[in-house]
C-alpha cells in the first residue's frame, strides 16, 4: 500500500471534493482519481461513495 495514496484520501475527505483536494495535492483531478481507484482495488472495497465529490 502506498502512503501517497492514502494521502490523496485523506485530502478528499477532507476537503469533500475532489478537485479542490487535487488542487491541494498539487496534482491534476485524473491523477487523484486513479490512484483512489488504485486504492480501492487494493482494498477490495469503494472509498469514495457520494457522487458529489466526484467533480
Amino acid at each position: 500500500m502506498e502512503i501517497r495514496n492514502l494521502r490523496y484520501f485523506l485530502a478528499v475527505a477532507r476537503e469533500e471534493n475532489m478537485s479542490r483536494a487535487a488542487e491541494l495535492l498539487h496534482v491534476t483531478q485524473p491523477t487523484l482519481s486513479k490512484s483512489l481507484k488504485s486504492l480501492e482495488e487494493e482494498l477490495g472495497k469503494k472509498t469514495i461513495h457520494a457522487p458529489q465529490l466526484l467533480h
